[in-house]
């Protein structure tokens, strides 16, 4: 069993998203909890990646066209931080 924390913020981020993505978080949520990162990796459309750059260390899994869940995963004590639910950017900063 995987412990997730969601980082204080996360609840307002959440407060604008549209409905289809909150239940798609949960699903996440409960996926993640069950088995994890290895878990969320297995089915395809929540297209679970690698970061780089300024967010190297953290992953990025996909919760619609637009929106994408980060986190990291700290496996000394089987702990997912989820630190962001937000739309995609894809300007390059």
């Amino acid at each position: 069993m995987w412990q997730i924390f969601e980082h204080r913020h996360l609840d307002r981020q959440l407060k604008s998203a549209p409905e289809a993505i909150l239940k798609r978080y949960e699903k996440w949520k409960d996926i993640m909890a069950i088995s994890g990162p290895p878990g969320i990796r297995l089915i395809h459309g929540f297209r679970d990646e690698a970061l780089k750059g300024q967010r190297a260390g953290f992953r990025s899994s996909r919760l619609g066209q637009k929106y994408r869940a980060i986190y990291q995963v700290k496996a000394s004590r089987v702990l997912v931080n989820v630190i962001e639910v937000t739309p995609h950017d894809y300007r390059k900063k």
